[in-house]
């Protein structure tokens, strides 16, 4: 027989258990049992596509008159070495001549691991601890008769290693990178091909998410069935907010707590990593009853703004135009003007890649011409501040055709995921 104590004492390690299998382990139970993975088949960028991302690089920086780049970890160092690294008070980096083999270098240690990633030919040389990595970079710059060179440094380089490089190599001049960022906004079939299939996979994660909503469900509950979900086919997640109620009209949330209630909005903007590139896609419905005539008129209108928007995305376009259109109709239905609130806040849409936010913007003012090859957001959303929100969201890519979707938007608010 129990006694009380140990009565007491399982009984909420029970609970603890109990607890602990809720949301997230439940809903990937779940997912695992109805969904499989859409990514087996897929073509990772391999060593060719990267081989031919620094020719084109090389030949962009002679004729830009740019003698090396200077490249930290993070999304443009994969991109043009597959090299997966973090940055730390230890620098690691990679110098890109405009011609001959790229140079990688990193602290002793670290070596085996750096070349494990390594997608491209690359010399690698290393400092110890107790040495300066700017000396190094500036030793291999010398060595290629550019002491006096023109250095080009990736627009995310952090102060630390300019300043040091600068120190190292004082007759060098400094300047921004002008060929890392026009190389990444045009993408090539196969990164068209990955982003098309992350967004795939955000959609099937929401087409079985959306029917297990259920009224009382915060947005850690909801947000846990799309990772499960998203998991079970074959992408990373990167992120799932799920705006509820009020909480919809302001576009990245509120502290408060939230519920899912019959009537009120839910917004869900949800993405995923797949081979190195991202999905970014959002819904909005109404839970558990008919729409209210506001609802619907919002609903609509951000739909109409999403057609005006790809409309307007026509190969030459300035890409501010195409927010410019958006806002424009929209004023004619009584939100901003501009940015005002009630209203459209945030830009109509922005770049996307191996990064969910890239340039170039749909935004009042940009004026890059849309090109083969880009992609963007398209999600003119409506906010009404301590009332609901509305947003949309699908992303599109330009071909010589003009614009052509990675997600079909929804065709009404009763079939909000399609």
């Amino acid at each position: 027989m129990l006694t009380p104590d140990r009565r007491t004492v399982l009984a909420s390690m029970a609970g603890l258990a109990a607890s602990a299998v809720t949301p997230r382990l439940f809903a990937q139970e779940r997912a695992a049992e109805a969904l499989t993975s859409r990514t087996g088949t897929i073509a990772p960028i391999g060593r060719p596509e990267r081989a031919d991302r620094l020719t084109r690089a090389q030949a962009m920086m002679q004729r830009a008159g740019i003698d090396a780049l200077l490249i930290e970890p993070g999304a443009s160092l994969v991109y043009y070495t597959g090299v997966r690294w973090w940055r730390s008070e230890r620098l690691t980096a990679a110098i890109i001549p405009a011609s001959g083999t790229p140079l990688i270098i990193c602290p002793f240690f670290e070596k085996p691991s750096i070349e494990e990633s390594l997608g491209v030919a690359a010399e690698v040389r290393v400092w110890q601890e107790h040495e300066s990595p700017h000396a190094l970079i500036a030793t291999f710059l010398k060595e290629k008769g550019l002491a006096r060179g023109r250095i080009g440094i990736e627009e995310t380089v952090r102060y630390f290693a300019v300043d040091g490089l600068k120190a190292a190599l004082p007759g060098a001049t400094l300047i921004p990178d002008s060929v890392t960022r026009t190389l990444r906004m045009r993408k090539t079939p196969a990164e068209i091909a990955l982003m098309q299939t992350a967004a795939d996979v955000t959609m099937a994660a929401y087409r079985w998410t959306y029917p297990q909503v259920k009224a009382g469900m915060t947005p850690a509950d909801i947000g846990a069935l799309m990772t499960a979900a998203t998991k079970q086919l074959g992408g990373k997640p990167e992120f799932n907010l799920v705006l509820l109620g009020e909480a919809a009209a302001y576009p990245h949330g509120s502290g408060k707590p939230q519920v899912v209630r019959a009537g009120e909005v839910v917004l869900m903007d949800c993405g995923c990593t797949v081979g190195d590139y991202q999905s970014d896609i959002s819904r909005t419905f109404v839970h558990g009853a008919p729409p209210t005539a506001q609802q619907r008129k919002v609903w609509n209108n951000v739909s109409r703004g999403q057609s005006i928007a790809i409309k307007a995305a026509e190969l030459g376009a300035p890409a501010g135009s195409v927010d410019d259109a958006v806002r424009s109709w929209y004023e004619t239905q009584g939100y901003g003007p501009g940015y005002a609130l009630p209203g459209l806040s945030h830009r109509t849409g922005h770049g996307i890649g191996m990064e969910g936010h890239e340039p170039v913007n749909l935004v009042h003012g940009e004026t890059t011409e849309l090109d083969v090859g880009m992609c963007f957001s398209n999600e003119p959303g409506l906010y009404l501040p301590g009332k609901m929100g509305v947003r949309m969201e699908d992303c599109f890519h330009m071909t010589t055709q003009g614009p052509a979707w990675f997600s079909k938007p929804p065709m009404s608010i009763e079939e909000p995921i399609g």
